[in-house]
């Protein structure tokens, strides 16, 4: 047996029996707040739902209405809860988060997958942009390109794109039978808004070819346009293989 400590024998205070301890009471601000944040994410109290007045709550828990103006500032705070001026408080609208698409750079997105990125300039003239081109180019000099990307040595997408000369002039003396114009672009003209259109399309018989597929397989059509500054900067229309190519986006609320 071990020595006790202290010149009596005792060892020390008493230790409580854990069996009959009880749990600390929860704070009343953070039982009000529980409660209704119940209600909200339960439904039972739907979007635009009034919540009860503040005097109302008062009574309900006999607490002091600073107590209660703090509970629903948190709410407020966490985008559950809308004040509207002398009407009350309110369930709000849930808000929708959607993913947004990052422009990608095709070079190191194939990198990246541990594959050898190749690339070919099919075509590149300068033009007038038609009326029955993407708006924003209608009259404008454009630089017109085609050009295949290649995942190890295997058509992975094929390009189809328009740079306006008006925003960005220095695209004219770009070498792109060297580099990707989605990558040059990337590294030297800044944007300030991008808009994506996604689409399963059968390629024709020319994009076929261009692919290595048979006309009409699956393919994911991306199109995009960008702008600095309200002047579109560049459309560009991206044919991946639907067999070997997939989009994803990583997004939280």
């Amino acid at each position: 047996m071990r020595p006790t400590r202290g010149g009596d024998g005792a060892s020390g205070a008493p230790s409580a029996d854990s069996s009959t301890s009880l749990p600390a009471p929860q704070p009343l601000g953070q039982r009000i707040r529980a409660d209704l944040e119940g209600k909200i994410l339960s439904g039972a109290w739907p979007p635009g739902h009034r919540i009860p007045f503040e005097h109302e709550l008062m009574a309900q828990y006999g607490c002091a209405r600073m107590t209660v103006n703090k509970v629903i500032a948190g709410l407020v705070a966490a985008g559950l809860v809308e004040r509207r001026r002398r009407a009350g408080s309110f369930v709000a609208q849930p808000r929708i988060h959607s993913a947004v698409l990052r422009i990608p750079d095709i070079p190191a997105e194939i990198a990246a997958r541990g594959e050898t990125y190749g690339y070919r300039l099919i075509s590149r003239k300068r033009r007038t942009a038609e009326a029955a081109e993407p708006p924003g180019l209608d009259g404008q000099e454009v630089l017109d390109l085609s050009c295949l990307h290649l995942a190890n040595g295997r058509p992975l997408a094929l390009e189809a794109r328009l740079i306006s000369l008006a925003a960005v002039p220095e695209a004219a003396d770009a070498d792109f039978a060297a580099t990707p114009p989605g990558s040059w672009l990337l590294r030297h003209v800044p944007w300030t808004e991008a808009e994506h259109r996604i689409s399963a399309v059968g390629a024709s018989a020319r994009e076929a070819e261009a692919l290595g597929l048979a006309k009409g397989a699956a393919c994911l059509s991306l199109e995009r346009r960008t702008w600095r500054a309200g002047d579109t900067v560049t459309y560009v229309r991206q044919l991946f293989r639907g067999d070997v190519y997939d989009l994803v986006a990583r997004f939280a609320p």
